[in-house]
């Protein structure tokens, strides 16, 4: 079986190489099968670079690149569509969910057969080891109210981004979606449920690292005026 995991990055210069050394280093140790997709979302650092070189030494490592900056969603969304695997999994490039969470989420799919395992903050037995600051903990929940609250009420945390989908599942939803900001994980999961796939969120262990590219302001209004799009959009095909 064979995995692939998309990492979106956007003026990831500082600490992108520690990421990807991690997530070789684990992933060499425990897994034959797998490639690295990541995706360059038009950074305007140095980031693209580094990448160069790392995909020139590890036969791994996919790099893809947007021109220009689409958002976090586009570029997950571009990963995904160019995956070739049978189970897809997607995070962030600050490994807030430890690279170590992704064998948990293959058995979770694999025993309860599932078609999505999503990672959740908001959940028992979750472990936030850094919370974010306090506002940025508000924001959250008061975005989930409003998923819940307009969309689904399935979920207690959509926004953790870590989520393993079956090969197949992940090209049917992605290759429907349309969002290209930070709502893309609402939108993604409202599709899925549309078509009945089967989903399970868990609990995870997670850190807040800084320097994140969700504004407190010009995001949040983004992302509410992306969750009415999610809700008169039509997805079925």
């Amino acid at each position: 079986m064979k995995l692939s995991i998309v990492i979106p990055v956007y003026n990831e210069q500082e600490r992108i190489t520690k990421t990807l050394s991690t997530v070789l280093n684990y992933m060499k140790r425990n897994f034959y099968n797998f490639n690295v997709i990541v995706v360059d979302d038009g950074s305007k650092d140095n980031t693209f670079k580094i990448l160069q070189e790392f995909s020139n030494i590890y036969k791994e490592i996919v790099l893809l690149s947007n021109k220009q900056n689409l958002g976090k969603g586009a570029a997950v969304r571009n990963g995904v569509l160019n995956a070739d695997a049978d189970y897809i999994y997607f995070t962030d490039a600050d490994l807030s969910t430890p690279i170590e969470e992704i064998k948990n989420f293959i058995n979770v799919m694999n025993e309860e057969n599932c078609d999505i395992v999503i990672g959740s903050r908001a959940v028992k037995k979750s472990k936030i080891l850094v919370h974010q600051p306090v506002y940025r903990e508000l924001m959250g929940k008061i975005f989930n109210k409003l998923v819940k609250l307009l969309l689904m009420k399935d979920f207690n945390d959509t926004q953790c981004g870590a989520k393993l989908f079956r090969g197949a599942v992940a090209k049917k939803v992605f290759s429907l979606s349309k969002i290209n900001g930070f709502a893309f994980d609402v939108e993604v999961l409202y599709i899925a449920k549309l078509y009945g796939y089967r989903i399970k969120e868990i609990p995870i262990v997670w850190r807040h690292f800084g320097k994140s590219k969700v504004h407190p302001l010009f995001s949040s209004i983004e992302m509410f005026r992306d969750l009415f799009k999610i809700k008169f959009n039509n997805y079925k095909t």
